[in-house]
């Protein structure tokens, strides 16, 4: 048997822009996501049949056709190995239902690692493209690094790495139907906008204030009326110094920045009395640069 690993890194939104709804009700977006170094990992083995089992340690999980995982493997057999069968291992750590992609995560890493695999040689581009079927935030989390999200979720454009910061995320104890604040965004038009520009301008300057006051989710205001821990876990991330604060995806989890690490825990310090699920996370690519940078990579 062969065993593949890939980790699933969770991700952001520094802006969430709806755009439109089109027709088949889908909305149009533009979004600047990155990934933080909070991640699942997945692990694949090849199996003697042409089976796909999923197994999770989470209860919260299927382990059937309505996981994520599953159905990116089963659209990648289908199409180039339908005698291949595996056996998907998925040890969770981005906590669920709360904004932060963790199923698409998941089912990016199956990709990325059926990819390697099979050998099937497909580049980034033709897995995202792939990957929409299945849902909007897939495409992003197959490249996983900070980027431009435009269309239904399928253009992905990559951008530099966040400017040098910390990440406080914190998840309240309710869950969020993402169908259902959809639904409420049928007219965008009615809905704040963040500057997107403006979170890319200060992307490409490395600034980080710069980048930060362009920030913004068009959901936010939804869910904040259905979750009032929304907006108090926002104040408190702001009255402990944070330099913004903002909900990510549909919610519920909230995110602040911070400059420095001592400032994070200043902030994550105030938050642990408050809110059950708490942590202290760096922009990915920031992280991997300085694991290469120490071991002279």
């Amino acid at each position: 048997m062969t065993e593949i690993m890939e980790r699933a890194a969770a991700k952001i939104n520094l802006s969430l822009d709806a755009l439109y709804v089109h027709p088949d009700g889908l909305h149009e977006w533009k979004m600047v996501m990155t990934c933080v170094d909070l991640h699942d990992t997945v692990r694949i083995t090849t199996r003697r049949d042409a089976r796909i089992c999923v197994r999770t340690d989470s209860m919260f999980l299927p382990d059937d056709q309505r996981n994520l995982a599953f159905q990116a493997a089963t659209l990648l057999q289908q199409e180039f190995a339908p005698n291949q069968g595996v056996t998907i291992d998925i040890e969770k750590h981005i906590p669920v239902s709360a904004g932060m992609g963790g199923g698409s995560a998941d089912a990016a890493a199956v990709l990325r690692a059926l990819n390697r695999l099979w050998q099937l040689n497909l580049s980034r581009a033709e897995l995202a493209q792939r990957a929409l079927v299945l849902d909007s935030d897939v495409p992003f989390c197959v490249y996983s690094e900070t980027a431009l999200v435009t269309g239904r979720g399928e253009i992905v454009t990559p951008l530099q790495a966040t400017p040098d910061c910390w990440f406080v995320i914190a998840k309240p104890p309710v869950a969020v139907s993402t169908p259902r604040i959809l639904s409420a965004a049928s007219t965008p038009e009615e809905l704040p906008h963040p500057n997107t520009e403006t979170v890319i301008a200060g992307i490409q300057n490395q600034d980080l204030t710069l980048m930060a006051s362009g920030m913004g989710n068009s959901l936010e205001a939804i869910t904040e009326n259905r979750i009032g821990e929304i907006r108090r876990i926002r104040q408190k991330m702001k009255q402990f110094g944070a330099i913004t604060a903002q909900m990510t995806g549909s919610g519920p989890t909230v995110f602040g920045i911070a400059a420095t690490h001592s400032r994070a825990q200043r902030i994550y310090n105030g938050l642990r009395g408050f809110c059950p699920e708490v942590y202290v996370v760096r922009p990915l690519k920031n992280q991997l640069k300085e694991q290469e940078m120490k071991h002279g990579i």
